[in-house]
């Protein structure tokens, strides 16, 4: 990476910053990148440094080697993510299930929890295979890419489990429900052009224009925009998709208008556009959210 750039060491990560863009490389490739339980904590760490950082404003997330992440690994069993050490173990004395235990939880439903609140663009670059938790984790993420190289695959019912990740959520908005139990029911593995059909990615690339193409989308994010505009319309947008009414819609907008309104960064916004040079947007994501955020945590936001 060039000079000024910032990165940090993980064992199933790499993850490095270069101007503005931070890229979360999943980096076990002896295994397929196969996700672990220390994968998802380091995730959810990586994430949560993205959000503090006001110099990252997008990320791309892709994997190393030949895959994009080849699904959970196995090697430990069935019992490879129930975390017992977390709270009261999932089975009871009398052998019935604790649904409400912690450790009962889906470590890929963890991670693209924290996604979905992340404040930050973030772009999936598809390298290779990307199957179970490999193709779910993206579906919380902005846009997806991929290589021609890609296989993906929601393999669940060829495993006797169900879609995780809070995909039953994230998968039909995407791509309809039609399109989305099609791939679950039958469980097969597809191309990088059934996806794009599908409107699973924005994009087919080459393998070597994959990393530059996602850069290329991830630097339409940070120029020219205001940090603070676009960690709102990050979150706007996403939650919008659970408003049943478009008044909802309005009283979110209504606050939005009127805070930023009064903001610096519309000052300035404004001010450059008259003048017809580049803004230099002030307001960082980190101090600057206007008072309504987080909104949803509001007593009886539904």
């Amino acid at each position: 990476m060039s000079s000024g750039g910032a990165a940090l060491t993980y064992d199933a990560l790499d993850y490095a910053v270069e101007d503005g863009i931070a890229t979360i490389t999943l980096s076990r490739p002896d295994k397929l990148n196969a996700f672990t339980v220390g994968m998802m904590d380091e995730m959810l760490d990586v994430l949560d440094r993205i959000d503090a950082d006001d110099a990252v404003r997008a990320v791309i997330v892709t994997g190393a080697g030949r895959a994009f992440c080849a699904g959970a690994d196995l090697s430990a069993g069935a019992d490879a993510f129930v975390l017992e050490g977390d709270g009261d173990p999932v089975l009871r004395a009398d052998g019935t299930l604790n649904y409400a235990s912690e450790a009962a939880r889906d470590g890929g439903g963890r991670v693209t929890l924290r996604l979905f609140k992340l404040l930050k663009p973030i772009i999936a670059a598809i390298n290779g295979p990307a199957v179970g938790i490999g193709a779910t984790m993206t579906l919380a993420m902005d846009v997806r890419l991929a290589s021609q190289t890609a296989r993906i695959g929601f393999v669940f019912s060829r495993r006797g489990i169900v879609p995780e990740a809070a995909s039953s959520f994230f998968l039909p908005r995407i791509v309809g429900i039609s399109q989305a139990l099609d791939w679950c029911y039958s469980g097969r593995v597809f191309d990088a052009a059934e996806a794009l059909a599908g409107g699973l990615v924005k994009a087919v690339h080459a393998p070597e224009d994959l990393l530059p193409a996602a850069r290329a989308l991830a630097r339409s994010y940070a120029d020219n925009t205001a940090p603070v505009s676009v960690a709102l319309i990050r979150q706007m947008m996403w939650r919008g998709l659970g408003m049943s009414d478009p008044m909802e819609a309005h009283r979110l907008d209504s606050r939005g208008i009127l805070s930023r309104g009064r903001s610096a960064d519309v000052a300035e916004g404004v001010t450059a556009f008259l003048d017809k040079r580049p803004a230099v947007f002030p307001d960082r994501v980190s101090r600057d959210l206007p008072d309504f955020f987080p909104w949803w945590e509001e007593p009886g936001y539904a």
